[in-house]
Parts: C-alpha cells; structure tokens; sequence
C-alpha cells in the first residue's frame, strides 16, 4: 500500500482505500519520544466534572430528549466508560446505536455535545489480553480523545493498566501534571486478588505522570488512595452509576 507520511502518521492516500482503521482520528496529533507510536492526548477540559455519568446513561437521555424533540438539551455531566466493553465496543451489528463507538464516531460526537465533557474510552486491557490487543486499546483511547477534543468536547483522559508488563505502553500519550480520571467500579481494587496489583499501577502512573487531581468513578475509599491524598494530590470521589442506584433506595 502507498503511505505517505502526514500529520506525524502513515495516513494511507491511494484512492478508494476505507479507512477502517480511524487515522483520520489522529490527523495533527503528536506522538512525541514514546516508542510505541501512542499519540499525545491533552487535556482541554478547564473545570472539574459536578457529576460523571456512564456512557448507557448518555446514551438514553440522549434518545429521550431527541424523542421529545428536545434538540437543544444540555447536561452538566460529564460522560465516561467505564462500563463493559460490550456496551460500546461491540462488534456484533445491533439496530440500536452507540454499541460500537470506534465505528459510529460520528454519533459519538453528536451525543457528547448535549453534555459538559468526558472521559477518554476505557477500552479494556485484561490479563488475559495478548499484548497486541492491549496496545491497540491504549492506542485507541488515546486516538479517540483526541479526535473529541480536536472537535470541541472538553476532554479529560482516563487511564488503564493491566499487569506490570502494561508499563511499558499504558501511560503513554497523557499530560504531565495535568488531571486524570481512573475507574474503580469494575473488578479492581474491588477484587481482593486484585488489590495489589491495582495499587502497583497506580504507584508508577503517579511516578510516571505526577498528576494534581486524580478523579475516581467509584469508590476510592482505599488505603492506596488516601496515600495520595496525603502526598498532596487531589482525590475526588464520583459515585458510580450502581452506587447511585443503591443509595437512591436508601
């Protein structure tokens, strides 16, 4: 295939090639020193978040406005996705939309404008992950925030690691001393097998990344983030969709 360089990646230009592959997402990007070819997602949100919701409740307050010709409604939250892959990355072909972000962009963009900003993708980098799968995640989530920040949405990038082997490629592409965003509402650290390894790789993203403000979706009342708290970053707590649910029943 010819490529040429462009924009700082191998964009492909031969005539009738589809671009299945979304390189028009990183069009402009940088993709600095780092030797995995991860490009650079700044942060462009300015506030902090008054509320995080998840991508399913985006997505149905989205369908309920449109169904009551509400066109122009607008949400203060911002919106994350930190909910099982199958609910936004699903290859198989659904008649409802929103399932498959990486190929439905276009109606990505136009739910995420009714609201205040989000959080980068979560796509998935499980243990049992090969490594090219797990690369291609963070090159993915990297790509798409910073195609939605390039397209206006106020962007705050979320950060995943797997096992220490992930280091070498799960940090790359995030601001230096900038604000954060991890999910504690899946498996870890909720998972006591779990537990330690969560705390491991969020030892070396503070190493590495030296943030201010750390926002956690979920629950951060865990020993390894009152650490931080007592290093001097900033801890804030959002409660998860489920834990919102359980306390509304209170």
């Amino acid at each position: 295939m010819n490529k040429r360089k462009n924009y700082g990646k191998l964009i492909p230009i031969r005539n009738g090639i589809h671009d299945v592959w979304n390189a028009f997402m990183v069009e402009g990007a940088d993709f600095g020193t780092n030797t995995n070819d991860i490009p650079y997602c700044p942060t462009t949100a300015t506030v902090i978040p008054k509320k995080i919701i998840d991508w399913d409740e985006a997505r149905k307050m989205y369908s309920d406005a449109i169904a009551r010709h509400d066109y122009h409604f607008h949400s203060d939250a911002f919106v994350c996705f930190f909910i099982d892959d199958r609910k936004f990355s699903n290859e198989q072909s659904s008649s409802e939309k929103g399932y498959n972000i990486w190929r439905e962009y276009r109606f990505v963009l136009k739910v995420l404008r009714h609201f205040a900003g989000a959080i980068t993708p979560d796509f998935s980098l499980c243990q049992d992950f090969p490594y090219p799968i797990k690369i291609y995640n963070v090159y993915r989530m990297r790509a798409y925030g910073y195609w939605l920040g390039k397209n206006g949405i106020q962007i705050i990038n979320g950060v995943r690691w797997g096992t220490s082997e992930t280091y070498s490629y799960a940090f790359d592409g995030l601001p230096q001393n900038s604000i954060l965003c991890i999910g504690t509402s899946g498996g870890s650290p909720r998972k006591l097998v779990d537990r330690d390894r969560f705390a491991a790789g969020l030892h070396e993203l503070i190493k590495r990344l030296h943030p201010h403000t750390l926002l956690v979706y979920g629950s951060a009342k865990y020993a390894c983030f009152k650490v931080l708290q007592q290093s001097g970053i900033n801890i804030i707590e959002f409660p998860s969709r489920t834990a919102r649910v359980f306390e509304g029943r209170r």
